[in-house]
């Protein structure tokens, strides 16, 4: 029986409108809680955006947020990175030299974005996925406590500088890619899939016990995870390769469609 089912959010489950089943969920929603199943929300996006989405559904749900950087069950946080203060000063200099990196500074708090450092319509964009936002004059004053980076490069050059930043930041950070020119710097360890093992061990279930939906290469530890995973069908081939099973596209509800079947809906 499935205990636990984490879901990515861009790509995933909200189609490319930004839009979801509201009346399909909430009905899934129920057939879940009554089963005892929980669910969580899996997603490199900040916090606040993620509970603005699912505002309606209060303390019902789970959050993993950050990659794995912020995580609340069912409205108690049990789990919120801190990068060290030498960590999070080298990585502002490692991206200061690189150039085409706009960067942005996640923390418990808010999201710090440098003035003048990217152009507005790119700020504007980001808090998209950062509502909460900062301008700063430097993210090494910035009093916080500091969950990860989100960088945003060109897009078409995303698994370059992927690259770059591996081998420039060494163990100190990891780079991992939602793809979209996107590339998140988190602590060595942390993930959705660290994140699900924290709620697993909070809600006393199993691994096998779980189902994560995915469709980029943050997602695929969490794939890896759990005993039930499923790979959208807009799926990177990685991620595909990385699941159990293939479920349609995120514009076709896919994420729905199958916990229909899971949690015996019509």
């Amino acid at each position: 029986m499935v205990k636990l089912v984490a879901v990515d959010v861009d790509g995933t489950f909200m189609r490319d409108d930004y839009t979801f089943d509201v009346a399909r969920f909430e009905k899934i929603l129920a057939r879940m809680k009554k089963s005892g199943c929980n669910f969580v929300v899996a997603s490199g996006n900040q916090y606040y955006q993620l509970r603005g989405i699912f505002a309606k559904y209060g303390d019902e749900i789970s959050f993993i947020s950050d990659n794995g950087a912020y995580v609340e069950a069912r409205g108690e946080l049990i789990f919120a990175a801190d990068i060290p203060k030498a960590a999070v000063n080298f990585a502002v200099d490692v991206c200061r030299e690189i150039p085409g990196v706009g960067n942005f500074m996640c923390g418990v708090k808010s999201a710090y974005c440098e003035r003048g450092t990217v152009p507005e319509d790119i700020f504007n964009f980001m808090r998209k996925y950062m509502p909460r936002m900062e301008l700063v004059d430097d993210f090494k004053a910035v009093d916080d406590q500091i969950l990860k980076f989100a960088l945003l490069v060109p897009e078409t050059e995303t698994y370059r500088y992927y690259e770059i930043l591996r081998e420039k930041l060494g163990d100190t950070l990891t780079a991992t890619t939602s793809g979209h020119g996107s590339i998140d710097l988190i602590i060595p360890g942390l993930h959705k899939a660290s994140g699900i093992k924290r709620l697993v061990e909070r809600f006393g279930i199993a691994p096998e016990e779980c189902a994560a939906f995915g469709d980029s290469g943050n997602d695929i530890e969490m794939l890896r995870y759990c005993g039930e995973s499923y790979a959208m069908a807009n799926a990177a081939e990685n991620v595909r390769a990385a699941a159990k099973y293939i479920c349609p596209a995120n514009n076709e509800d896919g994420v729905l469609v199958t916990l229909d079947k899971i949690f015996g809906g019509d």
